[in-house]
């Protein structure tokens, strides 16, 4: 990585989309702060000496602005864009229109972007692209049905690319956080109820946060160019699995 590197980051107006860009700027990139929320990437832009990009990831004409915002050479994508929508609700009571949200964002629009911003990274000579998964993409679990399938959708896209891409100059990455403790992510899931967002935390002393992904992200871009950390599970020590969550009640 040289002083110039430039970096991308979706979903970058607040959780771990924000705490990347700010690591990545300690690191010395230059980070395009790309997110729906316009205020909230100026502040970010602002704050860590970045550009801001309002964008949405599902529409086509935001990404392509995008990609003509960062221009001809870029190192570092991260798809950091995603969410999960609907509650929890059963397949038997699920919501057709959130199935469709979280697809459109955490599939489409990671391959919206990585489709525009793709001839910048190869034009780099050493692009990366790190994509910001879940454990959610490895395991199943009840009532979370289509935030599993979309995350599935996330883990199989990096695959493939990384198959795709083996002869270009791009290496291709994924994490996978388990239960990251941010501010917005359960309020979006449950519509705002705040009792229902904090519960799936309740009695775990020390969940991951924001910052935790964002190192490892950090880490993971800036190692030499042999060497691709294809994939990086990453948990809380209280979380051996999904379904196996340590709690003090």
């Amino acid at each position: 990585m040289t002083s110039t590197s430039i970096a991308v980051v979706t979903g970058a107006s607040s959780g771990i989309g924000a705490a990347t860009a700010r690591h990545l700027a300690k690191a010395g990139y230059h980070v395009f702060c790309a997110a729906r929320r316009a205020d909230r990437i100026e502040q970010l832009a602002a704050e860590i000496g970045g550009t801001p990009v309002a964008c949405d990831v599902t529409d086509e004409q935001a990404v392509a602005a995008l990609a003509a915002r960062v221009g001809d050479r870029l190192d570092l994508l991260v798809n950091n864009a995603g969410g999960a929508f609907g509650g929890a609700a059963p397949v038997g009571e699920a919501d057709s229109d959130a199935w469709r949200r979280m697809y459109d964002v955490n599939v489409i629009g990671l391959m919206q972007v990585t489709r525009a911003l793709l001839p910048a990274l190869v034009a780099s000579g050493d692009g990366v692209i790190v994509n910001v998964g879940s454990t959610a993409g490895r395991i199943a679990y009840e009532g979370g049905a289509g935030y599993t399938a979309a995350k599935h959708g996330t883990q199989v896209v990096n695959e493939t690319l990384r198959l795709e891409l083996v002869e270009q100059p791009v290496r291709v990455m994924e994490i996978a956080p388990g239960m990251v403790k941010t501010e917005e992510f359960g309020l979006v899931r449950f519509d705002g109820d705040e009792e229902k967002a904090a519960a799936a935390y309740a009695g775990v002393a020390e969940p991951l946060v924001a910052d935790d992904i964002a190192e490892a992200i950090v880490w993971m871009a800036t190692r030499p160019s042999h060497v691709s950390v294809d994939e990086l599970v990453i948990r809380p020590k209280a979380q051996a699995a999904q379904h196996r969550v340590h709690r003090v009640l």
